[in-house]
């Protein structure tokens, strides 16, 4: 059994989406214990920003005609998907930037739709798979709030996980996780830490059905 796990917060300490990543593979773990967990931290080792345009271009070249960075560039994209199929299950931990997705994320994101096995009109090499997203905003963005639809990321990563890479997807949402670091949040200290609190134990509960899944399967 092998668990695929992605970050893509630009910290690894004091990381709010990776601390719920953190539950969710704690979960797999106690229940595969010794089984393998392959990461990938886009944060730290991002992928190359030309990688995708490269991928584009020589997707309509030969193999033989293709450049030398058009060539590492569909090999890179393959390896991508790779490991996304030789995983029983998938684990993306993935935060809010600037009212939108990561860049590191989305870049992630369009290369591996370049692989020919995740293309636009074929059905995704990943379909069916279990996944879980654990997202984190720094503000308040729910219906009601002041900046109700700023958020520009967790729809669409929901879009592509679930509805184009055909994920069975599960989501934890955790927000004001700069409560403590923003003084102008400080008032809703109270609150964040209930968020915080009811997200850990979500986190915990989408990793022991994520493990329950492979079991049963």
């Amino acid at each position: 059994m092998t668990l695929f796990r992605l970050d893509a917060s630009i910290r690894v300490e004091g990381s709010h989406s990776r601390a719920l990543g953190d539950l969710v593979e704690h979960e797999w773990t106690q229940a595969h214990p010794g089984d393998e967990v392959v990461r990938r931290h886009l944060g730290t080792d991002p992928l190359p920003a030309t990688a995708w345009a490269d991928a584009v271009g020589g997707a309509f070249a030969a193999p033989e005609d293709r450049s030398p960075a058009q060539a590492d560039a569909a090999a890179l994209a393959a390896g991508l998907v790779d490991e996304l199929v030789a995983a029983d299950a998938l684990l993306f931990a993935v935060p809010l930037y600037n009212f939108g997705v990561s860049q590191h994320f989305k870049t992630y994101v369009d290369l591996v739709i370049t692989d020919p096995r995740m293309a636009a009109g074929v059905e995704s090499a990943i379909a069916g798979k279990p996944a879980v997203l654990a997202t984190v905003r720094g503000g308040a963005y729910g219906a009601g709030t002041p900046r109700e639809g700023w958020d520009h990321a967790t729809g669409w990563m929901r879009r592509i996980l679930q509805d184009v890479w055909g994920l069975e997807l599960h989501a934890v949402e955790e927000e004001f996780s700069l409560v403590g670091v923003n003084p102008a949040l400080d008032q809703f200290a109270d609150l964040a830490e209930t968020i915080r609190a009811d997200a850990a134990r979500l986190a915990s509960e989408h990793g022991r059905s994520l493990a329950a899944r492979r079991r049963a399967a």
